[in-house]
């Protein structure tokens, strides 16, 4: 689980934004025609193509749908990162993103659909904890707008250039999803665009029941046209936001249902650990829905005694790897099939 552990880490140092929100140095879009503006993207080779172990294989070439995957925040507080917005030419930035994000998360639909993931201007990690800390909430939220603008203006460009009105599964997490949120309500609800939409996997961040005026939690492994999110937590564990959870919206990806049944470790097909390359570990996780939360007993595995956090929300993916591939899997021949009837 090196993914969790590093941003673990990461998350811990102290560097924040320096200033307000500066508009005018933010102006120009990316030009999402040039493949660099592209985390992950068919038509170039990248980390979502890889696959952990050797059973699995990447199915992206004869796929018949798209994923369109938003990444969470890796602008972190790592030394130097004072910008409310990171910067798109930022190699490191890109790299840590390529090598955790797109590699242990958008890999996960490679065996259901092409992955195309655009690098955007997401908002430093700071920005979700300013109204909180007494800061300036005017510039994270001018933040988030600027980094939406660009998810925005990317699948604009997706759907111009490469959709050919294929299905479309929308993925995120974390920051992602506060953008995901935004996008499927944009130009999925009340659009046609509606009748391409497999599934939405709003992972990481809070849904809530009244989020969507239409979009409804999916209820089971096959139903499409509908979103599943979770956040992980160690059972027992209730965060600050306990208060109003009973209406977040709670996906078990181990039974992908919304009810309260607690599902054993043993129905969970795969865990992604520390290396990538050595595959998935079964069993390693169960999963309950606890209110607003998805419940989970402290994993265990090599290293796991200094997993010290009751807070996995890093390992969203992670823990649930396997399952979440063949899902969507799952999801995306089940739409096919109801459009072919």
């Amino acid at each position: 689980m090196r993914y969790f552990l590093l941003m673990i880490v990461l998350i811990s140092c102290k560097t924040i934004p320096q200033g307000s929100f500066e508009v005018e140095q933010k102006r120009d879009f990316p030009d999402y025609s040039e493949l660099k503006y592209w985390a992950a993207h068919p038509q170039k080779k990248d980390n979502a193509d890889r696959t952990p172990g050797s059973i699995y294989e990447d199915m992206q070439s004869e796929a018949e749908a798209d994923v369109f995957f938003l990444h969470p925040t890796t602008y972190t507080k790592e030394k130097g990162n004072t910008e409310w917005n990171g910067n798109l030419d930022d190699e490191e930035l890109n790299e840590k993103t390529d090598e955790t994000a797109i590699l242990f998360q958008a890999s996960v639909f490679n065996g259901a659909a092409k992955i195309y993931a655009p690098r955007y201007r997401q908002a430093h990690i700071f920005s979700y904890y300013t109204r909180s800390d007494g800061y300036d909430q005017s510039s994270a939220e001018q933040a988030f707008e600027l980094a939406y603008s660009d998810v925005r203006k990317a699948f604009e460009y997706y759907l111009q250039h490469w959709n050919e009105g294929r299905p479309i599964i929308i993925a995120s997490h974390s920051q992602g999803t506060t953008h995901a949120k935004k996008l499927v309500k944009e130009y999925f609800e009340g659009e046609p665009l509606m009748s391409q939409l497999v599934a939405a996997y709003l992972i990481g961040i809070p849904v809530s029941k009244s989020e969507f005026s239409e979009l409804e939690p999916c209820q089971n492994s096959t139903e499409t046209g509908c979103y599943v999110s979770w956040r992980s937590y160690q059972r027992g564990y209730l965060p600050q936001w306990k208060d109003g959870a009973e209406d977040i919206v709670v996906t078990n990806p181990l039974s992908w249902t919304t009810d309260t049944l607690y599902v054993p470790a043993s129905e969970n097909d795969g865990t992604v650990l520390y290396d990538f390359n050595k595959g998935v570990k079964k069993g390693i996780v169960d999963a309950q829905r606890h209110k607003g939360h998805l419940w989970v007993t402290k994993p265990k595995f090599r290293g796991s005694i200094f997993l010290r956090t009751r807070n996995y929300h890093i390992a969203d993916y992670n823990f649930f790897y396997a399952n979440m591939r063949e899902n969507a899997k799952e999801r995306v021949q089940a739409f096919l099939q109801r459009e072919n009837q």
